[in-house]
């Protein structure tokens, strides 16, 4: 009989706050939060939405396809609901925030989605990725519309240009408006090349480029609200200012020909930061003069522009130094020197016009800022690369007492607490497996496994190894340092700390299974035993005592090496140690007598665990290695290449109430966590989910649930369900996953020489989705084309013997409820995703394209679906142009598929006027009996005052 077993699932996952792989997003929304806002971050493969003012998670956006990582985070400007989201394998989805539902996917880089954009109106999407390109998306139709090429690394930043219409004529009643909405707008592109671009997206191809930095890469780009302005940002601290002429390139739209000489981006001059990094990220506010810059430092820079006023006073007093200069320098009378009062400001230099406001000095290497917009104060919303949100009030100019005054800032809130700031180093389970304790380097986090909620946060040294003690109270932690400390969860407090190993790093600890006493092992080649001791101990200005835990050292064992790990055998009798030189060292725990010596590993042994029965050995090596040994000879019953890097952790689970005494996991620097079974030497189950180096795992005493805790800062919790695994299906899964995934990796490199060296192309990646869907098609199409054919001939039959009996239909269609083909091949069509349609067609064989064609024809005629039917004749036509003009049969088709084409789509479009008419009767109607909507007449006063303010914002160029 086949052995199967229970398969492992991803539970929950808890501990980050937000990870530095992706940007954030602030959204000011009163009804849903406390009305200070939220912030949407990244972590990992999930999106998370942070009330800043209660620390509170609002929700979790997650898809249980995803495993890749957010890299890239994007709000859409007209519905405030819809999300753009970014992920580590190219794919964008859109997810709407209040129903935390995905709306739809795309799939179009070849690599990781690096920055996303959407336009004024919301209906497109601009993405750019590590791959170089730039693709624009259609979300009406949910396709990607056509794929930019022009930068030759990759994409840093990326913005739709979009002026509004431009008023001719002086009187308002006669001002005519210049086009503006024909125009698609344009599209503002930086790379890490250092070059930045502008396209013009209605003829799809880049009208100007200019070299962005002049020390390498470019980084960051940063856009006005209204345009006219932009700062490119690279290495060494250089800031490249640009003004964009949004007149000249509103109008440009209705020049034929376009003359060279016209340059819409003007370099500016150039800003210099106080740090020589690189910078990140250029934020402009949206409503007010300042821009927040910073790189992968502790800091973010605040730049003010300055008012009108400012720059010609700053101007006067250079006048002003001119004139004494040149008085100084002539010992005679001073020449008289021309008047400059109405120089134009709009030529002052860079550096009089953009100041720096202020450096705020952040807790953490800063990865992404936004503005929080919705409050009358400046405030900055920082996510730090250690799992940490910040929101920052600065003073501004305005709220300055006097001119000389320092403009100052103050952390006003932070979300610290649901995480740690470094990497988890060890976990603890209690005995009753409801709590967990994480100790990484400057803090010990008690969680809640079931609510995922942290209880407990405690200072403490460079933990590097934790255990509950008997009663799960207390916590004992080990230190690089070379301390134990004792912490009480009750209470909270840190009961106390002993220099164990003399400032040396303990590595490992255990506690005795008898609950009695705990054995430390450090790099002083020493591991030292501890016992448990109640001491009564005096309260300070009093007669009173109050009994207190103390650690007393009763033995110790001295080793010729540093102690990397120690185990006790579950029965008490044996002592095993883990030594720097690559061996494992067996000793009698009564009398520390050597017992074994177990040689074999290449690279040290970084962790190892003994079998509920006392009766195997489980080491994990540096050398990639795992051997599973006997305790009764010391014999290495099988060696075997466990990871693709080191193995950091291994452990049993720890009873045998389903036979799997002898069952084990093990985690390594490669980011996979394996399930194996110690008597059949095999792998039961490989367990994927985690983005970096996995540190540490713990199993519960129950072994029902696994709980790892990773360098990507995450704990996630796996639990075991009732699904059964095969050993055979799991390896034939796993190589179906290796050939699918290089399947695609070779249509991919293999593009079209001519489509390669274009600047536009199509927006298309092959996927296994798409592949499957067309495989979908292409059977759909044999089978109805089958049953076509089958009715036809009845048909025939039927003209000479009227009684003649019904063809044998296809067993689908008749448990489709006796559709006919063309039904059947309509709804294979649209269950295919809009954004996955044209890469599944191009799946099709030309030899299918005539059947394909045949039932266009049908739906043509029947006016079923004419937008897909008209959007997959477009398509194919494109694709397949020269094969169709080239067959004679096939242009004798198309004529039918025009004519009935025409004239479904003269019914449509008949019905369609039919409505628009009725419904502008019932406007009437409802108008001519009083019946008004519901409408706030200060709206549209508002809006245009917010309007008028925001065209009043200062800019660089045209400050005059």
């Amino acid at each position: 009989m086949v052995k199967s077993y229970l398969k492992f699932e991803p539970l929950k996952s808890f501990g980050l706050v937000a990870t530095g792989s992706s940007n954030l997003v602030w959204s000011s929304k009163e009804k849903a939060g406390s009305g200070t806002g939220q912030a949407i971050v990244a972590a990992n493969e999930d999106v998370l939405v942070w009330d800043i003012k209660k620390g509170e998670l609002l929700s979790r956006w997650r898809d249980e396809n995803n495993k890749s990582q957010v890299t890239a985070i994007a709000q859409s400007k007209t519905d405030r609901d819809v999300f753009a989201v970014g992920y580590d394998d190219g794919s964008i989805r859109l997810w709407d925030s209040t129903i935390n539902t995905i709306i739809v996917s795309f799939n179009g880089h070849k690599s990781a989605v690096t920055i996303l954009a959407f336009d004024r109106l919301g209906v497109r999407l601009a993405s750019g990725g590590k791959d170089t390109d730039v693709i624009v998306w259609d979300l009406v139709a949910e396709v990607g519309q056509y794929k930019l090429r022009g930068h030759k690394d990759q994409v840093t930043g990326l913005r739709f240009i979009e002026p509004e219409p431009q008023l001719q004529g002086d009187d308002e009643d006669q001002a005519m408006v210049v086009d503006g909405d024909r125009s698609d707008g344009f599209l503002l592109t930086t790379g890490k090349d250092s070059l930045i671009k502008l396209w013009d997206l209605s003829t799809q191809h880049c009208i100007e480029t200019h070299v962005a930095q002049n020390n390498g890469e470019c980084w960051a780009l940063g856009v006005s609200s209204d345009f006219r302005d932009c700062i490119t940002a690279g290495n060494d601290g250089e800031m490249k200012v640009w003004s964009l002429d949004v007149t000249s390139l509103a109008s440009s739209n209705q020049t034929v020909d376009l003359s060279q000489a016209v340059k819409f981006l003007q370099d500016r001059g150039t800003l210099h930061r106080q740090t020589k990094e690189r910078a990140v990220e250029v934020v402009f506010h949206p409503r007010r003069d300042y821009i927040a810059v910073h790189g992968v430092e502790k800091s973010v820079e605040i730049w003010r522009i300055r008012t009108e006023s400012e720059i010609k006073k700053g101007l006067a007093r250079k006048r002003k130094r001119r004139r004494e200069k040149l008085a100084k320098g002539s010992k005679g009378e001073p020449e008289p020197v021309a008047e400059e009062d109405e120089e134009d400001i709009g030529k002052a230099d860079i550096t009089d016009v953009v100041v720096q406001h202020v450096i705020v000095r952040t807790t953490g290497k800063v990865r992404s800022v936004d503005w929080a917009t919705g409050s009358k104060d400046l405030q900055l919303l920082v996510g730090c690369t250690n799992n940490l949100l910040e929101l920052y009030g600065v003073v501004g100019r305005d709220k300055l007492k006097s001119k000389t005054e320092v403009p100052d800032y103050n952390r006003s809130l932070a979300v610290e607490l649901p995480g740690h700031r470094t990497d988890v180093r060890a976990l603890s389970i209690s005995s009753d497996d409801k709590m967990l304790a994480s100790a990484a380097n400057g803090s010990l986090k008690i969680w809640n496994i079931r609510t995922s909620t942290c209880i407990r946060t405690f200072e403490c040294g460079y933990a590097l190894c934790c255990a509950f003690l008997p009663g799960d109270k207390v916590v004992v932690v080990g230190t690089k340092e070379g301390e134990l400390q004792l912490y009480d969860v009750a209470s909270a407090t840190l009961l106390e700390s002993v220099n164990a190993h003399e400032g040396s790093a303990i590595w490992s600890l255990q506690v005795h299974p008898d609950g009695k006493s705990v054995v430390s092992g450090g790099a002083d080649k020493t591991a030292k035993f501890w016992d448990f001791k109640i001491v009564q101990e005096q309260v300070l200005g009093t007669t009173r005592t109050t009994p207190k835990l103390k650690l007393v050292q009763s033995r110790i064992l001295k080793v010729t090496d540093d102690i990397l790990s120690l185990k006790f055998s579950p029965d008490s009798k044996l002592l095993a140690v883990a030594l720097l030189d690559s061996t494992v060292k067996v000793f009698f725990t009564d009398s520390l007598k050597l017992y074994l010596n177990l040689y074999g590993h290449k690279l040290p042994v970084l962790s190892m665990d003994i079998s509920y029965d006392s009766k195997l050995i489980v080491t994990s090596s540096a050398d990639k290695n795992i051997r599973i040994w006997g305790l009764d000879f010391g014999d290495c019953h099988k060696a075997l290449f466990g990871h693709q890097d080191s193995i950091l952790q291994v452990a049993f689970v720890p009873h045998n109430s389903e036979g799997n005494g002898h069952h084990f996991f093990s985690a390594g620097k490669d980011r996979i966590i394996k399930y194996w079974d110690g008597d059949k030497f095999e792998q039961i189950q490989r367990i994927d989910g985690h983005h970096g180096e996995i540190w540490a795992i713990a199993v519960s005493h129950s072994g029902r649930f696994l709980v790892s805790a990773s360098h990507d800062k995450s704990i996630r919790v796996w639990e075991e369900t009732d699904e059964q695994i095969f050993l055979e299906e799991e390896r034939e899964k796993e190589i179906e996953e290796l050939y699918e995934s290089t399947l695609t990796t070779s249509l991919e490199n293999d593009p079209d020489a001519e489509d390669a060296k274009r600047e536009v192309g199509a927006a298309t990646k092959q996927t296994v989705e798409t592949l499957m869907a067309g495989e979908r098609i292409e059977e759909a199409l044999a089978l109805g084309a089958a049953d076509l054919n089958a009715v036809r001939e009845w048909e025939e039959v039927k003209r000479t013997n009227p009684h003649a009996a019904p063809p044998q239909r296809n067993p689908i269609f008749v448990m489709l409820g006796n559709v006919s083909a063309e039904q059947y091949v309509m709804g294979v069509l649209q269950k295919i995703k809009a954004a996955a349609l044209h890469d599944a067609l191009l799946v099709l064989p030309f030899a299918s394209v005539p059947m394909l064609f045949t039932f266009l024809d049908i739906f043509a005629r029947r006016s079923m679906n004419m937008p897909l039917t008209c959007r997959i004749l477009f398509f194919m036509l494109k694709t397949h142009h020269k094969q169709i003009v080239a067959s004679r049969t096939m242009r004798a088709m198309l004529d039918g598929i025009r004519i009935n084409l025409r004239e479904s789509l003269r019914r449509q479009k008949d019905e369609m006027g039919y409505n628009i008419a009725a419904l502008k009767v019932v406007g009437m109607q409802m108008a001519e009996s009083s019946i008004k909507g519901f409408v706030d007449e200060k709206w549209d006063e508002a809006r245009e005052k917010e309007e008028a303010a925001a065209v009043k914002k200062r800019a660089f160029v045209h400050v005059s």
